[in-house]
């Protein structure tokens, strides 16, 4: 880590995961540092969980933050986070920069589940998220940002996501909102008034012999087939609570069959 400076903080954490040889996972990289620590907890099974635990406030204005996660073959890994991450106006009159780089090899499974972002009043914040899969790859990830605390409105907020599936662009969207966004963010065409909006990108092998097919997950949500494996669910909501309660269904629906 480089530290605090009058160009904010600079910090990245890694981690890879890979088969033991006995039916579970390891983790021979986990490492983080300055507001970004990861923690090892109790596993189910054959996966391996880590948190990712905020030690201090922010992304602040000027921050550049990146999240590394390598998942090899025949390795499981669930990712969350330990609270909410507040985006919060900083000294720097710069915005802050959240970069996460997923990579999942065949044969490997990667839950990428974090709790929500929210975006308070004064804040800028720019988030790319890219995650790439080889054929055979299975991933989970969710994304929720919340506009504002109660009665608060938003900073600035960019949202980027990118899935690559073997070396194939399959979604690669954008979303810009808050102050100097683009006009129309908070329209019926977009948010529609709502302060919560999430993504749920879905990809497994099962879905190239029985595609996901188009259709609407009550009125605020929907979910689409990309090329490939994979499936996607966009969901906007009044508030947290119900934006997690939509993109909860909308993963169980989507998950493998129980015998």
């Amino acid at each position: 880590m480089d530290g605090v400076n009058t160009a904010g903080v600079r910090a990245a954490a890694r981690v890879r995961a890979c088969a033991d040889g006995r039916g579970g996972t390891c983790l021979p990289v986990l490492e983080g540092d300055g507001p970004l620590a990861l923690r090892r907890t109790r596993g189910s099974g054959t996966e391996a969980h880590v948190l990712l635990v905020g030690a201090m406030s922010g992304p602040l204005g000027g921050d550049r933050l990146s999240v590394r996660a390598d998942v090899r073959p025949g390795a499981r890994l669930r990712i969350g986070s330990a609270a909410a991450t507040l985006a919060l106006p900083g000294q720097h009159e710069a915005g802050a920069r959240y970069d996460v780089r997923l990579t999942v090899a065949g044969g490997g499974e990667l839950h990428w589940l974090p709790e929500q972002l929210i975006s308070v009043r004064g804040s800028e914040l720019q988030i790319t998220t890219h995650a790439d899969l080889d054929h055979g790859a299975r991933l989970v990830l969710r994304e929720e940002q919340v506009l504002g605390r109660a009665g608060e409105e938003p900073g600035r907020l960019t949202t980027r996501l990118t899935v690559r599936l073997a070396g194939r662009t399959v979604l690669d969207q954008q979303l810009a909102c808050g102050p100097g966004a683009p006009g129309g963010w908070d329209g019926p065409a977009v948010l529609g008034g709502l302060r919560a909006v999430g993504q749920l990108v879905v990809v497994r092998p099962e879905f190239e012999e029985k595609p996901v097919t188009a259709r609407e997950l009550g009125g605020d949500a929907a979910v689409l087939p990309l090329p490939g494996p994979a499936a996607l669910v966009t969901a906007v909501a009044p508030d947290a609570l119900r934006l997690r309660r939509i993109l909860d269904g909308a993963s169980a629906l989507l998950a493998p069959a129980r015998d």
